[in-house]
C-alpha cells in the first residue's frame, strides 16, 4: 500500500503510529505503508522518510532530540535514531545513534551496537554491543568483541579511522576483531582511546587496548596488548605522487578484509536467516542486511581493483627515481599484482560463495538447531549458549573460508608468501 502527502500522515496516524508534529513531517511518495509497523512507532517533529526499500518495526523512535532523515534504511525493533541523516543503512534490534549522526550508504549496526553524538559512519558494519563515543569518523571499517552491553567493544571520543590516503588511494579498511571468532560473541572486548586515530589498512586483535590520544599506523591481530604509540620520523621526507614505497602489508590486509566479509555474508546466509523467517517484515530486514554485505564487497574489490592498476606507474616512476635500487622482491610484487590485476578481481567474485569447511558448518547449525528446540529463537541468546566446542567449530568453519579465499588469491602473488 503506497500513499502520499497528507493522506499518508493520515494513514500513519490512523495505524497507532505517533507523530509529534505531523505537519512537520515529510514523507516520499515512493514509500510503502505496510513496511511501517503501527506498534509504538513515534516519529518526532521534522523528520523525514524517503525510498521505497524503508522499513520501520515496531519500538523506533524517530528524531527525539532533532530532525531525522532516513532513506532505504531497513530498521529493526526498539531502534533509536536521535537526529542526523541515514542513508541505504540496516540497523538490527536496539541499534541507536545520537543526535548529529552522518550515516551513508552501506552500514551494517548489528543489536545493540550504538553511537554517542556527531558520529560520521560510511561502508562499516559494528557488531552486537559495539559502542562509539561521540565526534567520530569511522568508515570503512569492521569491529567486533565483547559479550554484552556491560562488556563491550568501545571507541573513545573524537577518534578517526584514516582511509584516504595521499595517493588517492582507498584500499584501506580496517579489521578490529574478526568475523570468524567475533560471531561467537564470546570474545575480550576492544579499546580505541579518545583523541586517537588508526591508519588502513589495520588489524586489531580481541583484548587490544590502543592508548588515549596514539595514532596508531601498524598491525596487533594477536591482540591482547596495550598499544602506547611509537614515535614517528622527525624529519620531513620527500613526496612522490603515484610511488608506493611498500605493499605487501596493504594488500594482505585488504584480502583479509575482502575474506572476512564474505565469510559474514555465509553466515547470514545460513546461521542468521533461521532468526527471520516469522514474517515478512522479518525477512525484509535480513535481506536488507545481505544487501549491505553486497554493498561493502562490492566496493572493497573496486578499490583493490584500483590499487593494483596504479602499480604499473608505480614501477614506472621509481625506476625513474631510483633506477637499479629498487628491490626485487616490490618490482616482483608490483608486477604481479598489474599482470594479475583482472584474474584477481575475478577470483574475489568467483569466491562470494565460498563455502569453506560445510561438515563443520552443518555441525554448528544442528547445534543451534537443538538450543532453538530448547529455548526458543532469539538470536543473542542462541548463539550466547552455543558451548565451547561448538563455538570452536563454529569459528573453524568460517576461518575455513578466510583461508580458502586467502590461498586462492595468493596463488597469483607468490612474492607476498
Amino acid at each position: 500500500m503506497k500513499s502520499s502527502g497528507k493522506s499518508f500522515i493520515e494513514s500513519l496516524l490512523e495505524k497507532g503510529i505517533e507523530i509529534s508534529n505531523p505537519s512537520s513531517v515529510e514523507i516520499g511518495d515512493e514509500v510503502n505503508i505496510d513496511l511501517i509497523s503501527s506498534e509504538d512507532v513515534v516519529i518526532y517533529s521534522g523528520c523525514k522518510i524517503f525510498g521505497k526499500k524503508t522499513l520501520i518495526m515496531s519500538g523506533v523512535r524517530l528524531g527525539e532530540r532533532s530532525p531525522v532523515t532516513i532513506k532505504n534504511c531497513q530498521l529493526g525493533k526498539n531502534v533509536n535514531l536521535k537526529g542526523g541523516y541515514f542513508e541505504e543503512s540496516t540497523f538490527l534490534d536496539s541499534a541507536n545513534m545520537g543526535d548529529g549522526a552522518e550515516v551513508r550508504a552501506g552500514c551494517l549496526l548489528e543489536e545493540q551496537s550504538n553511537g554517542s553524538h556527531t558520529v560520521g559512519l560510511k561502508q562499516t558494519i559494528l557488531f552486537p554491543f559495539v559502542t562509539l563515543g561521540s565526534i567520530i569518523n569511522f568508515c570503512d571499517i569492521f569491529m567486533a568483541g565483547g559479550t554484552s552491553r556491560k562488556n563491550h567493544s568501545e571507541v573513545g571520543s573524537s577518534y578517526i579511522h584514516f582511509n584516504y590516503t595521499p595517493n588517492q588511494d582507498k584500499t584501506t579498511a580496517s579489521l578490529i576483531g574478526d568475523v570468524s571468532h567475533g560471531v561467537m560473541l564470546n570474545k575480550d572486548p576492544i579499546f580505541l582511546g579518545g583523541q586517537g586515530g588508526l591508519v588502513g589498512p589495520s588489524r586489531i586483535g580481541y583484548g587490544t587496548i590502543i592508548a588515549a590520544g596514539v595514532i596508531f599506523r601498524g598491525d596487533n591481530p594477536q591482540g591482547h596488548k596495550l598499544l602506547m604509540g611509537k614515535q614517528f620520523q622527525k624529519e620531513d621526507l620527500d613526496f612522490y605522487p603515484g610511488i608506493y614505497w611498500s605493499v605487501k602489508r596493504r594488500i594482505l590486509n585488504s584480502i583479509d578484509y575482502i575474506a572476512n566479509i564474505i565469510a559474514l555474508k555465509q553466515w547470514y546466509i545460513h546461521v542468521r536467516s533461521k532468526f527471520y523467517n516469522r514474517s515478512k517484515i522479518e525477512k525484509l530486514l535480513y535481506e536488507g542486511a545481505v544487501e549491505k554485505l553486497d554493498l561493502i564487497l562490492h566496493e572493497r574489490i573496486k578499490r583493490f581493483r584500483q590499487l593494483t592498476d596504479k602499480m604499473e606507474k608505480s614501477l614506472e616512476l621509481s625506476r625513474s627515481l631510483v633506477g637499479d635500487k629498487i628491490s626485487e622482491n616490490l618490482i616482483n610484487q608490483k608486477k604481479e599484482l598489474f599482470d594479475n590485476s583482472q584474474i584477481i578481481e575475478n577470483t574475489f567474485k568467483e569466491n562470494l560463495s565460498c563455502a569453506g569447511d560445510e561438515l563443520k558448518r552443518e555441525e554448528l547449525l544442528n547445534a543451534i538447531e537443538e538450543i532453538i528446540k530448547k529455548n526458543g529463537i532469539g538470536y543473542l541468546k542462541v548463539i550466547q549458549q552455543l558451548n565451547e566446542k561448538d563455538s570452536k567449530i563454529g569459528s573453524m568453519w568460517l576461518v575455513s573460508i578466510v583461508e580458502k579465499i586467502r590461498k586462492t588469491i595468493l596463488n597469483y602473488l607468490p612474492s607476498f608468501k
